[in-house]
């Protein structure tokens, strides 16, 4: 696996990639709890700043945290494609209607009453430290290689991780 660190606008898209290719993260609140609190969350959107945006109810357990301690960890994954992504930063709680509006699609309805649900906060994650782990090649090639390595017993090139600066 080969390293390549990512600055400003190329991180940014990076960031933006990963986050909208694998959609589902585990949110990581309350940092300094034994055991963490983790939740699976959809990504609705990242910004042009690199911020990372989610619909949460004000009432949750990781809103109630977030509050207490800005602190969390997102943790992306796709095994399937080989690409994962591990974001650590700040969140903030948004209750701008016009946000949530933005960021709200009918496939929320199975977590919300509707748009105009009373409930609704948009968790807002600026990234301070962000690393990612990326499949180099398609799938198959990944696979070859894989096996390849496995038979000759050599190394194989068959990735790319690296630092995220935003």
């Amino acid at each position: 696996m080969s390293t390549k660190n990512l600055y400003d606008k190329e991180a940014r898209e990076k960031i933006t990639e990963l986050a909208k290719d694998i959609d589902f993260c585990m949110l990581v609140t309350n940092l300094d709890a034994t055991p963490l609190h983790a939740i699976p969350m959809s990504t609705k959107q990242v910004d042009d700043h690199g911020a990372i945006w989610f619909l949460s109810k004000d009432t949750s357990e990781h809103n109630q945290n977030i509050e207490k301690d800005k602190r969390v960890q997102l943790l992306y994954s796709d095994t399937s494609d080989m690409e994962f992504l591990s974001v650590y930063g700040e969140a903030y709680i948004e209750t701008n209607r016009e946000v949530i509006k933005e960021l709200y699609s009918k496939v929320d309805d199975a977590w919300f009453d509707g748009e105009n649900d009373p409930t609704i906060t948009a968790i807002k994650v600026i990234p301070s430290e962000s690393y990612y782990w990326d499949n180099k090649y398609n799938k198959m090639v990944t696979i070859f290689k894989m096996g390849v390595a496995a038979v000759s017993g050599k190394k194989q090139d068959v990735g790319v991780q690296g630092k995220l600066d935003t």
